[in-house]
């Protein structure tokens, strides 16, 4: 399975002390070299800068096609613009983001995505984590989740309805 995963999801799930949690669910993930610099050169002493920098379960590129990625940087974030490319490039089972207008874009594309959130309903389906819990503690990292997804997220757990958008099996 080739999973990309752009800033925001790393950042996070460091902050929760779940950084290791994404190669629990998928051995490997790749970062586009913009995204490794964000979090880890640029965001050296913030949290994911460490523990990214020591992981030896991702592996960075760079992006080939720099017309689309400098098409998609008009309108998005480096990070985000990159992360779909390269998720295009390396024909990606699933990216993960967050950003809205990001995830609005890599689905126009016809890209698989989910987000931090999606991980975690996935790492609770699988045993690893009480979604609820987890939930919590994500929230208390400062990631913006607004009341009424906060209710249709834990809707959504409670009718056990998780599948990810990659199927059942990554």
């Amino acid at each position: 399975m080739i999973v990309v995963c752009n800033s925001t999801p790393l950042v996070h799930l460091s902050a929760m002390g779940q950084l290791g949690l994404l190669k629990r669910l998928f051995n490997q993930v790749h970062l586009a070299e913009a995204v490794y610099q964000e979090v880890v050169v640029r965001g050296a002493g913030k949290p994911g800068a460490a523990e990214l920098g020591a992981a030896d379960w991702t592996k960075v590129h760079e992006v080939a096609n720099q017309m689309a990625l400098n098409s998609l940087r008009a309108r998005l974030g480096e990070g985000e613009a990159a992360s779909i490319v390269l998720a295009e490039e390396l024909r990606a089972n699933v990216l993960v983001l967050d950003d809205k207008a990001a995830r609005l874009q890599a689905k126009s594309q016809s890209l698989k995505v989910t987000g931090t959130v999606g991980l975690l309903l996935l790492a609770d389906e699988r045993g690893m984590l009480s979604f609820p819990k987890a939930l919590e503690r994500l929230l208390d990292t400062g990631f913006h989740l607004s009341q009424r997804e906060q209710q249709r997220v834990l809707a959504i757990w409670e009718a056990g309805q998780t599948t990810p958008p990659w199927g059942r099996e990554p």
